[in-house]
């Protein structure tokens, strides 16, 4: 490699260690922004409403009749349900509670639209208004609160709590105490079969009437990494006690993760569950029941969501539960040595730096001190260029040619000089300037411009 390539190839790496240090500073002041972080690892799911957020996903083609219609069919029946209606409750119960007072309940289903729901608040004459398994009056909204309470309303549809509860408050009476209103029964020999028949071939059973076709591969992946079975069930509407598929495959498959869907109630049974299990329960119909309770979501919507959040609670470090494989983040595995790698290129920077400084400056003192006849390029240089220009004063037509010629040559030497080029080659165009000086002399008739007594009687 040549002299002049090396310091090309010098100057361009002493720039490049400036450009990289300054892209890890950037980087490392970006990587800094402080956050709040609770967790003890991060989550990999979409958490908090997946599927279920806005109207998006529902299934329902509900509508309600007009207004008039509506006030209509209360005033002339005191419990009037619209078609698609889902909310059942205990009559002998809430008969009881009503007494003797005018109250009107209008069940709609659920699903509806804004509008609709609308028209429905317009009815001034209904008491009551329970729209899917929403219950409200007045300026009041009924809700569950614990996880009996969510069982029955997502289960089988049963409203009858938050219905004793908003009408004594309407007639400001103390609230009943609460009673499980839900019935169960353990499913038979020949019902328990099919259902794990199917769990051993597929790991999924969707029962007539069920929505849940799939299950959300990758969702279900993070929150079970060891794999889970899916038994889907429709909600239970017919008043007829509840078969408790949970606790029977539980006992028939002891170590195998299974989750059971009846309607839009989602519970866990398996290894570790009461660890975990009424939490994510408790966390996710406490955040959702309200949307729940007044929309129409297909059981795969509902489904993901609890996932994510069963996945949320793994990650957040409260149980001794193993956490799902997350491959490593090279920015946070980097970041630590982001400042000795600036560090590095500042040094490499400064180091280059000073040995350009030290070379330009060195060699310039050198060429200076070696004299013109012993490589001081530079004071030979500034010689011959003083020359010429007295010469040019006192130049003729018979002269003009071979100075022209000089002044060119020494152009192109300071050039070459401010290039740093090899010396060899600055004394070839500083000798060949002198000759057309000296011709340029000889032609005047002026012996003491010749360059080698001129530059002679300059430095003496």
């Amino acid at each position: 490699m040549s002299v002049r390539r090396r310091r090309r190839a010098l100057e361009a790496l002493r720039w490049a260690s400036l450009g990289v240090a300054v892209v890890v500073l950037v980087v490392f002041l970006q990587a800094q922004r402080q956050s709040v972080d609770v967790s003890y690892g991060r989550s990999p799911s979409s958490s908090s409403a997946g599927g279920t957020t806005g109207s998006a996903g529902e299934s329902s083609a509900a509508s309600v009749p007009s207004v008039e219609e509506m006030t209509a069919l209360v005033a002339a029946d005191p419990v009037v349900r619209l078609p698609g209606s889902i909310a059942r409750w205990n009559e002998q119960r809430v008969r009881e509670v009503i007494g003797s007072t005018d109250v009107r309940i209008l069940v709609a289903p659920p699903g509806l639209d804004e509008d609709e729901r609308k028209r429905l608040r317009d009815v001034e004459n209904a008491t009551v208004l329970v729209v899917g398994t929403e219950v409200s009056g007045g300026f009041y909204r009924a809700v569950a609160d614990d996880l009996p309470s969510w069982r029955a309303q997502f289960a089988v549809g049963d409203v009858t709590g938050p219905l004793l509860t908003l009408i004594t408050a309407l007639q400001d009476r103390p609230a009943p105490p609460d009673l499980d209103e839900l019935t169960t029964r353990e499913p038979t020999a020949r019902e328990l079969a099919v259902v794990a028949a199917d769990l051993r071939a597929s790991g999924l059973h969707c029962a007539a009437g069920a929505t849940l076709t799939d299950v959300p591969a990758k969702t279900a992946k993070e929150a079970f990494p060891d794999g889970a079975w899916f038994a889907a069930f429709p909600a239970q509407r017919d008043g007829t006690p509840l078969p408790r598929y949970g606790p029977a495959l539980a006992k028939l498959f002891p170590d195998q993760p299974i989750v059971v869907l009846h309607g839009l109630w989602i519970e866990y049974h398996g290894p570790g569950r009461e660890d975990f299990a009424e939490l994510v329960e408790a966390s996710f119909y406490g955040q959702f029941a309200d949307l729940l309770s007044r929309s129409d979501y297909p059981q795969r919507n509902a489904l993901g969501v609890y996932l994510n959040r069963v996945t949320d609670v793994r990650y957040a470090g409260l149980f001794d539960r193993p956490l799902p494989y997350r491959p490593a983040d090279p920015l946070r595995v980097a970041l630590p040595a982001l400042p000795w790698v600036f560090a590095a290129c500042v040094a490499a920077f400064l180091a280059l730096s000073v040995r350009s400084l030290r070379r330009a400056g060195g060699g310039l003192r050198g060429r200076i001190a070696g004299g013109p006849h012993r490589g001081g390029v530079p004071a030979r240089l500034a010689g011959l260029t003083a020359l010429a220009v007295e010469m040019s004063l006192l130049t003729d037509v018979r002269s003009d040619p071979a100075l022209t010629r000089g002044i060119v040559r020494l152009q192109a030497a300071r050039e070459a000089l401010g290039e740093e080029l090899p010396d060899r080659h600055v004394h070839t165009l500083l000798a060949k300037a002198a000759n057309e000086l000296d011709d340029a002399a000889r032609t005047l008739g002026i012996p003491g411009y010749r360059p080698d007594i001129y530059l002679q009687g300059r430095l003496t």
